[in-house]
């Protein structure tokens, strides 16, 4: 009987993560559309191709070599140790935790798009799925964790706590994009002498349809973050609601409507939610959710207009620097006081995320630079000004356009 009652419960953990993994794997079409809608028609067919073969490649990476960086855990086994007594649990968790590894490099394509050349990319997003983001993940979450997180808990009172990975996951890809996105420099005609000469997005419906893919698939992300049936908690699911609508609705006031931020409001609500979705409070939650669309809002416009920073899709507010208030934010609305569940401290969120920040930018800045040095980064002026559809793929988004 103990043991009909066990495989019971190990299928219902492995259908559990298995409907999480699918969740989460719908939101990299979401990151896709997102790209298609704001990029040039030029541009559309490669960022399609650019996320599929990123996600490709990252599986394979995450396969062989992450997931063991991470985990401890490797598949050289026979089929039926890889099945072992838990109906094949680890092989699904590696599937749902990829899904996580491969936002890293979905997460950078934004950034750079319209101008990167397409293999040094996918080089690049193949170093970070495979080590950059599984050995801080380690740290993090996996099998060597034990020591920082000892030291975050003695040091501080309590460890450093980040549920669903706003730091992890987002102020990782944010910040590892940052890098890229300055030493790629901006677009041609972005700014003229001096001038900036905004963008237009291409298509809002193919926008909304990525923003809304991801926020779907985000409750996946966040709530089968448990990982098992036990550990599930209506507290997360409510709490991503709550800071995505604060988002949108944030994000509508402060722009006037604007659809592209209020799109972006949602998923910047979501993003800031991660960390503390499982221990704030829902009024807390749209409190979160609200600023982090704030900061989009202002800083998308501090990043593009003040610094002159030439990021696309705005993935170094959007997954950075908001990741970055995610993780900061437990430390505040997690405390009993404040209509937490307690267990986290202020300094230890904080450190912990100025630290992933940190690692970030020193890698990234590592990995480019090598790659700018060894392959070079960006098309040539013909080549962008050609649109990358053509240069790269030899097709166009809309190939009876060209039909005489």
């Amino acid at each position: 009987m103990d043991s009909a009652v066990q495989s019971l419960s190990n299928s219902g953990d492995v259908l559990f993560l298995m409907l999480g993994a699918v969740m989460v794997f719908a939101m990299h079409a979401g990151f896709a559309f997102l790209e298609v809608g704001t990029v040039r028609k030029k541009n559309q067919t490669n960022a399609l191709v650019k996320i599929l073969t990123d996600w490709s490649v990252s599986t394979v990476v995450y396969f062989l070599v992450g997931y063991p960086i991470a985990y401890g855990v490797h598949f050289f086994m026979s089929a039926e140790g890889l099945i072992g007594a838990n109906q094949g649990y680890e092989l699904v968790r590696f599937f749902f935790l990829l899904c996580f590894a491969a936002c890293i490099p979905a997460i950078i394509s934004g950034g750079i798009a319209e101008r990167s050349r397409f293999w040094p990319q996918v080089f690049a997003g193949a170093i970070f799925a495979g080590l950059t983001y599984p050995f801080f993940e380690s740290l993090i979450w996996g099998q060597n964790s034990s020591g920082l997180q000892d030291w975050f808990a003695s040091t501080f009172g309590a460890p450093f706590h980040d549920f669903a990975g706003s730091v992890v996951v987002h102020s990782m890809g944010g910040w590892l994009a940052l890098p890229a996105v300055i030493l790629l420099g901006p677009r041609m005609g972005r700014w003229v002498r001096g001038k900036s000469h905004a963008i237009p997005i291409s298509n809002i419906p193919f926008l909304a349809l990525g923003s809304w893919i991801l926020a779907i698939g985000w409750f996946g992300f966040n709530v089968m973050s448990a990982q098992n049936l036990s550990g599930i908690s209506g507290l997360v699911a409510a709490n991503s609601l709550l800071a995505m609508v604060g988002g949108v609705i944030f994000a509508v006031i402060a722009t006037k409507c604007d659809p592209g931020f209020a799109h972006n409001g949602a998923l910047a609500g979501l993003i800031a939610i991660c960390a503390g979705s499982d221990l704030v409070h829902p009024f807390a939650a749209f409190l979160i959710g609200g600023l982090g669309a704030l900061i989009f809002v202002y800083g998308f416009q501090w990043e593009q207009e003040k610094l002159k920073i030439d990021d696309v899709l705005g993935v170094w507010p959007l997954h950075g620097i908001i990741g970055t208030w995610g993780g900061i934010s437990a430390g505040i609305f997690g405390y009993t006081g404040l209509g937490g569940l307690g267990g986290v401290s202020f300094m230890s969120q904080l450190v912990g995320s100025l630290f992933a920040i940190v690692y970030a930018l020193v890698t990234g800045f590592l990995v480019y630079a090598i790659i700018i040095k060894v392959f070079g980064f960006r098309l040539g002026d013909n080549e962008e000004f050609r649109g990358s559809d053509l240069s790269i793929h030899n097709i166009g988004s809309y190939p009876e356009d060209s039909v005489s």
